[in-house]
């Protein structure tokens, strides 16, 4: 019998839980904060408060499971304990249970760094810029490396979905000047297709790295503008003058996961007209 935990249940993780439990799926969820426990055991059968650095707490999760997701986020944005600590901890205690056949780890195409705008896929060699996304780099590799007969990386583009809708992500940009060209290209992704792209990688026990960006991949400062003039928000204005504070530069390809059989709920941005 397939059972499956999740290690951080905040935006993705949470999402996740409560599709599948609407299916009628039994599954073990994790929060740090004691405060959430009443909400996971209302979309799980076990929900936990498990620290991602505890060894003790990581085995009981483990145990009896046979998919674990990792959804974890960086906590005040430490992201060497968030992320790091929590791979370690887990290469450490993932022997001690065979019955483990796959691991999910939701990642970051931030790895892939400034790439000039050039498009690259699960190949191309990553370039952190910043002393966050070589943290995440690290953590990949040491996912990759679990003695576990399959594990997937997902490399998500930057969430939106509800509660997080567009406008409300850039609403504090409006009417403000901002440093840089803007030309820096944005991966994007859809809450619905990173909920939809973790349970195919479940099913289809899909292994590697996979891009989970949608098609749409627009620059920064024409996406912001259609945002701001769809829901009437001031124009936002660019001062070239000064350096950009953007250090991922990239187009993301998605073919890998479509190749894989994944069909994207949210291609693009907006419906077609």
């Amino acid at each position: 019998m397939n059972t499956l935990a999740i290690l951080g249940c905040g935006y993705v993780g949470t999402a996740l839980a409560q599709s599948l439990h609407a299916s009628g799926y039994s599954m073990t969820t994790t929060t740090t904060r004691a405060e959430r426990l009443p909400e996971l055991a209302r979309v799980s059968d076990r929900p936990l408060q498990i620290q991602g650095n505890d060894p003790a707490g990581l085995s009981l999760l483990l145990t009896g499971q046979t998919t674990l997701l990792v959804s974890v986020a960086a906590q005040g944005k430490d992201y060497r304990s968030s992320y790091l600590a929590t791979a370690q901890t887990l290469a450490q205690v993932i022997p001690a249970f065979p019955q483990l056949q796959q691991v999910i780890y939701t990642s970051s195409y931030s790895v892939y760094g400034d790439q000039g705008g050039q498009w690259v896929d699960e190949a191309t060699p990553v370039q952190p810029g910043t002393a966050n996304t070589e943290i995440l780099a690290a953590t990949e590799e040491i996912f990759l490396k679990l003695p576990v007969p399959k594990v997937c990386v997902l490399r998500l583009g930057g969430i939106y979905g509800p509660g997080r809708e567009l406008e409300r992500i850039f609403s504090r940009a409006a009417g403000q000047t901002r440093p840089g060209s803007g030309l820096e290209w944005s991966n994007w992704i859809h809450l619905t297709d990173i909920v939809g792209a973790i349970a195919f990688a479940q099913v289809h026990q899909l292994g590697g790295i996979y891009n989970v960006i949608q098609d749409e991949i627009l620059p920064l400062r024409d996406l912001i503008a259609q945002v701001c003039d769809r829901h009437h928000l001031a124009p936002v204005q660019w001062d070239s003058s000064q350096g950009s504070d953007r250090k991922t530069n990239v187009r993301c390809r998605n073919q890998k996961l479509k190749a894989a059989g994944y069909t994207f709920k949210h291609p693009q941005f907006w419906p077609a007209p």
